[in-house]
């Protein structure tokens, strides 16, 4: 008979502490890490490989900085469709997903289809976009661009 070891399924309080910390520096050492959350290095280490096994830690990254990515210019940009079709929807999210200038691409409720995060090099850049990529799709009806003019808080990784 084999034994059979499950993964934990359900996180403690000391997972959390694990994520939040991960959150802030992805580079941290296992080490350091454990001297943070109170246990050996070891513990942790396991807890952690556990929790990217699960798919709780989907990856890990680089944040770059405006500067090193050339954007001078963010904009929320909220999108609502003609038709309300599979058909519809899976070719804007590939016109989307072609398109290096969204950066994010939701799916919403309300009263249009779709949120944007949309980063260009400047307003001319954004204009460009805003006219071949979605002014050339077809079946769009609005497009209501909010310009981000400050950032007080930005937890994405």
């Amino acid at each position: 008979m084999t034994a059979f070891v499950q993964e934990r399924p359900i996180m403690d309080a000391t997972d959390d502490k694990i994520l939040r910390i991960l959150r802030k520096d992805g580079r941290i050492t296992h080490q350091a890490l454990a001297e943070r959350v109170g246990m050996s290095a070891s513990t942790c280490q396991r807890r952690v490989e556990a929790m990217e096994r699960q798919g709780i830690i989907a990856g890990y990254r680089a944040v770059l900085g405006d500067a090193a990515r050339q954007v001078g210019f963010a904009a929320f940009v909220l999108v609502g469709l003609g038709r309300h079709t599979a058909r519809v929807q899976q070719a804007f999210e590939a016109r989307c997903a072609a398109a290096p200038q969204v950066v994010e691409c939701h799916n919403i409720t309300g009263t249009v289809e779709y949120l944007l995060r949309v980063e260009c090099r400047d307003l001319a850049s954004y204009k460009q976009f805003h006219h071949e990529v979605l002014g050339g799709f077809p079946d769009l009806t609005t497009i209501v661009t909010h310009v981000i003019v400050g950032t007080s808080k930005d937890d994405r990784a």
